[in-house]
């Protein structure tokens, strides 16, 4: 095999600040085979190139790994019609062929791990370590989904005439778009399209500007596995094309179903069409939606916890990919009894394990930011904060590119911009509360309601706070929840539908009701 070795030089890198090592001043070198490697849109079974191309650049050198075909309307087009035409024979396919083939693409996505983290290291930023484990949580809901495509059982409802039968039939909707975000540009994809694969459906996926490389990697172990023409396809585009591609797969009358999941970066872009628009046109055609926008998960600690596992739980919480996941832990609460001692033993910790530099580097926890506006989003949060009366204990500084530095904060408060956004960065600012009803009271004081996580030994007090938290998704004493096994999703602006679990599939599958009449009794 061919190997394609992108050599870059971080350029920008014109002093090293504290908390940034001299390593970075190194050369970098992406060394992925070359069927991995794709730059080309893929519909209909074949590789695509556009009429120009955008960069992908890597977030820790800003030096271009890659040129992508920048697909526009046309091309999406292509691939709904594509999509369109194959799910009349896919959702022919028994559902032990489907499973076959979704298990088939699971195992080729763990042959090839170790490229596949590669690819999310250099154009996401992540550590190697998170990349392998997003590449083995991403494989997993292929595996899932392979064992439910055979699990999708109708009924037979007892009829109230003794001359017909009642049964409810479970079907495929049909095509899928889907839309995905930059911060796990793998598994983000894999949880939605192994559900509507496994189903039944065909997908056109859009993957995020600045992370189609493993979209499209997906897409080449997807034609290995034996995955049909046209039952996966992939159209990549720059910030300047998405309108008009998303345009297109929100509103065209063959797309049935419409699967989006927003970041805070590219919420800005996609709000408009895949929230507003999505659904008030969605309407015009009635197609079914989900949506995942993100959420402000509170991290409380109450005084009967045991504050060293709630300081690892926080760790693991706030920093993995260096604070840029949805269900990251945004605000802080901690009893005012162990407060001082929760501080002093997060502040060693983050001494102790925090490392920035390049994802490729084996040292490295804390990668750089996706680009400079999320950076810039940080230090705003942190400027805000101090300017009404917080205390920068550890961290603060913006480094150099998208590098910041992982930062705490305290004496933090409820009026403070970085209680009422999503920080989707390296920030863990903490409010003091004394009673249980006032951490609830917080921890609710929010439009969004993605992940919430609390640390207790109380049991009586678990229960309550587990059932009284307006979240999806709750961590009792655990600061890691994904899993395929579980249902992912929030409640009020944070989204509808559920992903991964069993019911997971439910929403690529419509229930249609038969009536057999006639029989004799």
């Amino acid at each position: 095999m061919s190997t394609f070795c992108v050599l870059r030089t971080r350029c920008f890198l014109r002093q090293v600040l504290p908390g940034l090592p001299a390593a970075m001043q190194r050369h970098y070198s992406l060394d992925v085979s070359a069927p991995l490697l794709r730059t080309q849109g893929y519909i209909d079974g074949r590789w695509v190139s556009a009429a120009s191309v955008f960069p992908v650049l890597d977030p820790a050198t800003g030096e271009e790994i890659a040129r992508v075909s920048d697909c526009g309307p046309a091309e999406a087009k292509q691939a709904v019609d594509a999509a369109y035409k194959a799910f009349h024979s896919w959702k022919q396919y028994s559902a032990k062929e489907r499973s076959v083939l979704l298990r088939k693409w699971y195992d080729l996505l763990t042959l090839h791990k170790e490229e596949l983290a590669k690819l999310i290291t250099f154009e996401c930023g992540k550590p190697m370590q998170e990349s392998r484990g997003e590449v083995a949580y991403s494989a997993s809901f292929l595996e899932w989904f392979s064992e439910e495509a055979r699990r999708v059982y109708g009924d037979v409802v007892p009829s109230p005439a003794r001359d017909r039968k009642i049964l409810l039939l479970k079907q495929p909707v049909g095509v899928a778009s889907i839309i995905t975000p930059w911060n796990f540009p793998s598994a983000m994809i894999t949880r939605k399209v192994g559900a509507a694969l496994a189903a039944g459906c065909t997908v056109v996926v859009k993957p995020a500007e600045d992370t189609p490389l493993s979209a499209l990697a997906l897409a080449e172990l997807a034609e290995q596995a034996g995955i049909p023409a046209g039952v996966f396809n992939v159209v990549p585009c720059s910030r300047e094309k998405t309108p008009s591609v998303g345009q297109v797969l929100c509103t065209d009358p063959l797309v049935a179903k419409i699967s989006f999941t927003g970041s805070t970066a590219t919420r800005q872009e996609y709000f408009l069409i895949c929230s507003q628009l999505l659904l008030k046109l969605a309407a015009d055609t009635v197609k079914k939606a989900s949506m995942e926008l993100g959420g402000h998960a509170p991290f409380i600690v109450f005084d009967s916890a045991d504050v060293d596992k709630a300081v690892g739980g926080a760790m693991n919480s706030k920093f993995r990919n260096s604070g840029q996941t949805c269900v990251c832990s945004n605000r802080f609460l901690v009893q005012s009894s162990v407060h001082d001692l929760f501080m002093e033993k997060l502040g060693r910790a983050m001494d102790a394990e925090l490392r920035l530099g390049h994802g490729s580097e084996p040292d490295t926890t804390q990668g750089p930011l996706i680009n400079a506006r999320a950076a810039d989003k940080v230090v705003h949060q942190i400027l805000d904060a101090v300017s009404r009366g917080a205390k920068v204990l550890k961290g603060g500084q913006r480094l150099d590119g998208s590098f910041m530095q992982p930062t705490l904060l305290a004496d933090v408060t409820t009026d403070m911009i970085c209680s009422q956004e999503e920080t989707f960065g390296p920030l863990l600012p903490v409010i003091r509360f004394n009673t249980e009803e006032e951490a609830l009271a917080i921890a609710n004081a929010s439009n969004v309601g993605l992940a919430g996580y609390f640390y207790s030994q109380d049991v009586s007090q678990i229960w309550r706070v587990a059932e009284a938290l307006e979240v999806g998704l709750v961590g009792v004493n655990e600061g890691l929840l994904s899993t395929a096994e579980a249902t992912f999703g929030g409640v009020k602006q944070s989204g509808l539908g559920r992903e991964g679990s069993k019911y997971g599939i439910d929403e690529y599958l419509d229930v249609k009701y038969m009536c057999f009449g006639g029989l004799k009794p």
